[in-house]
């Protein structure tokens, strides 16, 4: 039994599962790649036709994000480095698409923020940094794109403490910023890393260490570079914050790294020192405010995610399961937490993207996959022993509606399943009018890229075409107490009483006026802009 608890504390112990956050095209899933580059899990990066000899592989897997070139939907990346089990969370860079992030996000220990080196701290950035302050999240900042033109690293530096509010130690610094990237400075050694490439990026690069202040310097780094780095290091010692890893692990500083996820610079020594400062699994409250340790021996993890038709060949469903507490053993049996119900887990699964393969025993951690028969929702909680149950997944107000309707009537069936798989998925939201009149279906979204996907998918997923016609609501607000009944409130005019996908009472607004009218008009009614999945 010792050695068993032993067994699990070790497992535990190397365990890095961490997402990734950026703004659109700050290079996102470049970076991903690189990562699994270094770590042994892919030979080449970027390749889409691989030789058989040889293991490629993209975390953008859904056709519409190879066609338009964005992340539309959170990857799931496992693989072993130095010792250490991680689980990289590819998350949307979209703004239309942060609720998936979001979702995501819950399920993490670290965040790695990747920031362009041109462009510094942008919009959708800012709001995925908030959310990880939120949960207190250690914060690794990479700042990407030096083969390029660079601001000064100084100004991004005070940029991400002014706009972010959270002080950024430097632990790499770069050497080279107007196009003519030479390498990074590391503060903690004193040594140089100067990078000799590695075919364009898609294999590992080779690095050269050289210690600055030794005579080898000279023949590796020209006179100008060597005098700007003096004077770069003489003032981050004076301006600076001082390294303090208890700050980093609570969330209170952010390490910051200078590279070129493109080129392979300084990606894998951002990898090591990362695996070195970060968190391994930490414990997790549930909804009663105790904390899950980790090293429980009682099983316990939640859904965050649920994904259809990965392999469309098979029309399955996946429940990804992040595991809080205790060991996995595949054909175990939990309870589900919101039913009661016994379910017994026979074919679980470990990820590379859309690549999957059979896991026979998983730890605190560990992102794995579940085949869903339609049993999971949002934010189940899975246990065994004594009962724990997590606190549910947010569900965020759209801000975009339509009504949606199938083309061809004799495909209706085929059209409900599919609104409803991808309303479950929370790829969308649905409702529908609470009188009953007509049978549309209103769907809601964050962004109005999400109708493209919906359409999308509606026609390759269940061979549904469909109309999508806008609707002029702006906002949804779940009724959490109401003076009388709904059908007598006094409503604007252009605001709808209808259902959510849980026959849950909600009501659409046009504007934030019309939402405020019927606060002031009916004493005793109380909205929410969220409400909990399930």
């Amino acid at each position: 039994m010792q050695q068993s608890a032993a067994n699990t504390q070790r497992e535990i112990q190397r365990r890095r599962t961490f997402a990734i956050i950026s703004h659109p095209d700050a290079g996102k899933t470049t970076l991903t790649e690189k990562l699994l580059l270094y770590g042994g899990a892919i030979h080449q990066a970027g390749s889409v036709k691989a030789r058989k000899a040889e293991r490629h592989a993209t975390s953008d897997w859904m056709e519409i994000e190879k066609q338009r070139g964005i992340s539309v939907t959170s990857s799931v990346m496992q693989f072993e480095y130095d010792g250490f089990h991680i689980n990289i969370l590819d998350t949307p860079g979209h703004q239309d698409f942060s609720e998936d992030t979001y979702r995501t996000l819950v399920a993490a220990d670290c965040a790695v923020m990747l920031i362009d080196a041109a462009k510094g701290v942008e919009a959708q950035t800012i709001k995925l940094f908030h959310v990880c302050r939120m949960r207190s999240i250690p914060i690794f900042t990479f700042v990407n794109k030096m083969d390029r033109a660079a601001r000064d690293p100084f100004e991004l530096m005070e940029e991400i403490e002014k706009v972010l509010g959270i002080n950024a130690c430097p632990v790499t610094w770069p050497i080279g910023t107007m196009g003519d990237f030479q390498g990074v400075y590391h503060r903690n050694s004193g040594q140089v890393e100067v990078f000799e490439g590695g075919r364009h990026g898609t294999v590992q690069a080779k690095a050269r260490f050289v210690p600055f202040a030794g005579e080898e310097i000279e023949s590796v780094l020209e006179e100008s570079y060597r005098e700007k780095l003096m004077e770069d290091i003489e003032l981050l010692d004076v301006a600076g914050d001082n390294f303090d890893l208890e700050k980093v692990r609570a969330g209170q500083l952010t390490p910051m790294f200078f590279g070129s996820a493109m080129n392979n610079f300084g990606v894998e020594s951002f990898l090591a020192a990362f695996l070195e400062y970060s968190v391994p699994p930490m414990p997790r409250p549930d909804v009663a405010g105790e904390d899950i340790s980790p090293e429980s021996p009682d099983f316990s993890g939640f859904i965050f995610k649920i994904q259809a038709n990965m392999n469309p060949a098979h029309r399955d469903r996946i429940a990804f399961l992040r595991i809080c507490s205790g060991k996995f053993t595949k054909g175990m049996t939990v309870k589900q937490a919101i039913t009661g119900k016994d379910i017994k887990l026979a074919q679980p699964q470990a990820f590379m993207a859309d690549a999957r393969e059979s896991v026979e025993e998983a730890w605190a951690g560990d992102i794995i996959g579940l085949f869903d028969p339609g049993i999971y929702a949002l934010g189940d909680t899975l246990y065994t022993g004594k009962k724990v149950q997590y606190a549910g997944i947010p569900l965020f107000a759209p801000e975009h509606f339509a009504r949606v309707s199938t083309l061809d009537s004799l495909k209706r069936k085929q059209f409900l399943k599919g609104v409803d798989q991808l309303a479950t998925e929370g790829a969308v939201q649905t409702f529908r009018r609470a009188d009953g009149i007509g049978e549309e279906v209103i769907v809601g979204v964050v962004g109005q890229l999400q109708f493209e996907v919906l359409q999308y998918r509606l026609k390759n997923e269940y061979g549904v075409e469909v109309r999508v016609t806008p609707l002029s609501f702006t906002a949804v607000r779940w009724v959490l107490q109401t003076p009388r009944e709904l059908n007598r409130l006094r409503l604007p005019s252009t605001a709808m009483i209808a259902k959510d996908i849980r026959d849950r009472d909600v009501l659409l607004f046009e504007s934030e006026w019309s939402i405020s009218w019927a606060l002031e008009n009916n004493e005793g009614l109380r909205l929410g802009d969220t409400a909990e999945r399930g």
